[in-house]
């Protein structure tokens, strides 16, 4: 007797959950939104694994100059190149660059309640109600772990001025500044690219913070108040933060792929070197 009357409790418990998952008096179509980042973020992570991971089985150099062996263009998830010998062909040397970037938009907040929306479904929505009774937000293992965001920001700072300098070296044929200068459609599209990771980045939450956020009193010093025009430069770019983050994600596979694509000879590169 003791048991079915677990039992039943339980099924009410759960029928009770049901009912109130998702029940709200919003009429519009709040699953929508859910449900294209799902597809996007999915479909990101998905290509970001097979580009970085085919390494050296799916070329992602073009342009390479025969007498030095060096690349014109450069896929962005592999700049700065870094190989090391000895390492078996499937270790892709992106493995060494990709952890930076990656760590940072993952823990980006407007990631972080974009993925927990769609993902993980808490909160399925704005005013949409879920079947969690308490909420310990980012105060418990795992997801504790978002708060190293700032310091995944202290090293992807630096990535965004190694691709323009990648975008700089690909107007010379071979990579090789001072030697035949040109311009190509992948030049073009990976200027771009360093352009709008550097929008996604420097309009960080935790950036601005760190530029002048922090401060109490803006005009004490010259310093100070060099600081604060910057954090205003920086509040331009944090106003779409949510648009440069989707914006740059989209972009910089674009990137990537239109590299691999003319490495692999599936597609010409329209540029004044004719030579590839």
């Amino acid at each position: 007797m003791a048991q079915a009357a677990g039992t039943t409790r339980r099924v009410r418990n759960m029928d009770a959950i049901q009912r109130r998952y998702g029940q709200t008096h919003r009429q519009d179509n709040w699953q929508k939104e859910p449900l294209l980042i799902i597809l996007g973020l999915g479909a990101f992570a998905v290509y970001t694994t097979i580009s970085a991971f085919l390494g050296d089985y799916w070329p992602f150099e073009a342009g390479i100059n025969p007498a030095t062996g060096e690349a014109t263009y450069l896929s962005p998830y592999f700049e700065p190149l870094f190989r090391v010998e000895g390492l078996p062909k499937w270790f892709s040397p992106a493995i060494w660059i990709l952890w930076a970037p990656l760590s940072f938009r993952t823990t980006c907040y407007y990631y972080r309640r974009s993925y927990y929306r769609a993902f993980f479904r808490s909160p399925p929505g704005c005013a949409v109600a879920e079947p969690a009774k308490t909420y310990t937000g980012e105060t418990n293992f795992p997801l504790v772990l978002q708060n190293l965001h700032r310091y995944a920001m202290y090293v992807a700072i630096v990535f965004p001025l190694f691709l323009f300098y990648g975008a700089f070296k690909s107007f010379w044929y071979g990579g090789e500044i001072g030697g035949e200068f040109g311009i190509g459609v992948g030049s073009i599209i990976l200027t771009i690219n360093a352009a709008l990771l550097t929008l996604y980045t420097i309009g960080c939450h935790s950036f601005r913070h760190f530029v002048a956020g922090g401060l109490n009193q803006f005009s004490a010093t010259p310093f100070r108040m060099v600081r604060r025009r910057l954090w205003e430069i920086f509040t331009i770019a944090n106003e779409h933060h949510r648009e440069w983050a989707w914006v740059s994600m989209i972009f910089v596979g674009v990137a990537d792929l239109y590299v691999h694509l003319v490495a692999n000879g599936v597609i010409t590169d329209l540029n004044t070197w004719s030579q590839f």
